[in-house]
């Protein structure tokens, strides 16, 4: 009889190998992740039932016929659903599994149907209390998962002498399978969790060094990019990467050029050398991370065929609409390939400092806006525009008061234009009284030889602007156009609407245009700018001359009628 059961427990333990197997090569994949954690999310208990009722019905199958009914490792199915996923799914898992059995027929069929279920149960109660009592880390401990299982053997073999008939069959079938079956399946059932252990500690290690690795590198590249993507910054962080991930090689490049390069074959891969690396420019073209990994996709460094460099890893970095402004690449040398941690994590580096560039384009376009606000403000209180005027005004009062008087009010409507603007938009008639105010000043001091004209579209005179966008215009057509004339100067302003884009346009006669300095912040330059800066580079300004007949400004803008944001 010992020699009997010896044999059944080996036979047993031999099938609980395989079952094992199957389980480990199963815990390698994304399918066991849920289960290596407690959850409460119906979709994660579904995979926990199916897992389960699985191996439930292989426990079966890899069982061995004793007496007209099967020794098998089918608990170890039912005990773990219900450890892991509750009561309810542990019943569900032992009525899977007990039908399936059921099915198979024989004298203990349905005591072994009930068992099963009821095996199910008692795992699922296992994980209500330890739950209940705060206790939930006992769950994924090996020794209280044999030891549930262990009764739930025994409470099997007790539903065998009550169900089963007759009695006599019942009893010898329980001392010939009771010892090898709870050995097995307490056995299993301990191994079992032991591997999802084993892939759950896997699991928290490589989230551990990851958070770690994302988490230093956040801290240490913070705000570097937003002060600009040039290749002092890019080297700066080149090396923390370097650093911190611990590859053979980190680049960074924007679209055209190598901006930093830290590592291995830093002697060939030079900072401000035209990118060559076709890898680089599918990731540029494509908008895609492109990974070489020497084998599979070839790499060979486009350089010198002597660099020692054999794997590359190639993340676009994203600026406004998602536009691929350069790269991060990521090297191993030929005896190394890329961690599957560092693949992630470079995603992710990428979005962090897609971000940091987006966020110091932005904090740019912000600071010009208010420099060139502040600018366009002081340089329209001119001190020799308001000597002009008072000496203008002093000469006026002499020969006629009434147009003396006159003059005081447009000085006085231009000044106050130009101090009394509450906010950053205006309507084209509001810029039209300050660019009026200014202009009679101008034709009072130049006596008869400067003529305006006016020819503003009704439909556009409610459209909202940028306050001072008109005024550097007319400014810049009067005092380097008309003024150096000795015949008279003509200035014609006017205004449309076309293709839902407000077009406003001042040209005079003077035709003396000539280009400004890259750097200059005022004026024409200024004004386009500002506005480029606000609404895209489909907007600002556009400038028609033909030498010394005439000169043409136009300023586009989209055409709104509310201010704009």
């Amino acid at each position: 009889m010992l020699a009997f059961q010896l044999n059944e427990i080996l036979m047993l333990l031999q099938q609980m190998c395989i079952y094992l197997v199957i389980a480990y090569l199963l815990s390698k994949t994304p399918l066991f992740a849920p289960l290596t954690r407690i959850t409460f999310r119906w979709p994660y208990k579904i995979v926990c039932y199916l897992v389960f009722s699985g191996f439930c019905i292989m426990g079966t199958y890899f069982g061995f016929h004793i007496n007209d009914s099967i020794a098998n490792t089918r608990a170890t199915g039912a005990v773990l659903g219900g450890i892991l996923g509750g009561p309810l799914v542990g019943m569900a898992v032992g009525l899977t599994g007990g039908i399936h059995r059921y099915t198979l027929g024989g004298f203990s069929a349905f005591a072994c149907m009930i068992s099963t279920v009821t095996e199910g149960l008692l795992g699922g109660l296992v994980h209500s209390t330890l739950i209940r009592t705060g206790r939930r880390e006992k769950l994924f401990d090996p020794w209280v998962v044999a030891g549930t299982a262990f009764c739930a053997e025994i409470l099997q073999m007790l539903i065998i002498l009550l169900l089963a008939k007759p009695y006599s069959e019942a009893l010898l079938l329980v001392k010939n399978i009771a010892l090898p079956m709870i050995i097995a399946n307490s056995a299993g059932s301990g191994m079992f969790m032991r591997i999802l252990l084993d892939r759950r500690v896997i699991i928290e290690k490589y989230s551990s060094s990851f958070s770690s690795k994302a988490l230093k590198i956040a801290a240490r590249t913070e705000g570097v990019l937003r002060k600009g993507f040039n290749q002092e910054n890019s080297t700066r962080v080149a090396r923390i990467l370097y650093e911190e991930l611990g590859v053979g090689a980190v680049a960074i490049t924007d679209r055209d050029k190598l901006l930093a390069f830290i590592g291995i074959g830093d002697d060939h891969h030079i900072p401000g050398q035209p990118i060559t690396s076709p890898h680089t420019h599918r990731a540029i073209e494509e908008h895609r991370v492109v990974y070489a990994d020497g084998d599979e996709v070839p790499y060979q460094c486009s350089i010198t065929p002597n660099c020692r460099l054999g794997s590359s890893l190639v993340i676009p970095l994203l600026g406004e609409s998602d536009r691929v402004i350069g790269t991060i690449k990521l090297y191993e040398p030929r005896n190394k390939l890329i961690s599957s941690i560092n693949l992630t994590l470079g995603e992710g580096i990428a979005r962090l400092f897609s971000t940091q560039i987006l966020a110091g384009s932005f904090e740019a376009q912000r600071q010009l806006l208010v420099e060139t606000e502040l600018k366009l403000l002081h340089a329209q209180v001119n001190p020799h525009f308001l000597f002009n005027a008072l000496n203008t005004l002093s000469a006026v009062i002499r020969r006629d008061p009434e147009e003396a008087r006159r003059l005081v009010q447009h000085l006085s409507t231009f000044f106050r234009k130009n101090l009394k603007r509450q906010n950053n938009d205006v309507t084209l008639s509001d810029e039209i009284e300050h660019v009026n105010a200014y202009l009679r000043i101008q034709q009072a001091r130049y006596a008869g030889q400067l003529h305006v004209d006016f020819a503003f579209d009704d439909a556009s005179l409610d459209a909202v602007l940028p306050a001072f966008s008109l005024q550097p215009l007319v400014e810049n057509a009067v005092k380097h156009g008309t003024s150096q004339l000795l015949g008279q100067g003509k200035v014609h302003i006017g205004s449309s609407i076309e293709n839902g884009q407000l077009r406003i346009w001042v040209e005079d006669n003077a035709g003396l245009y000539n280009p400004p300095p890259q750097g200059d912040g005022l004026g024409m330059n200024l004004v386009d700018r500002r506005i480029k800066a606000r609404f895209g580079e489909n907007y600002g300004l556009s400038v028609q001359s033909l030498p010394d007949n005439r000169t043409r400004v136009e300023i586009h803008l989209p055409c709104c009628t509310e201010a704009i944001a």
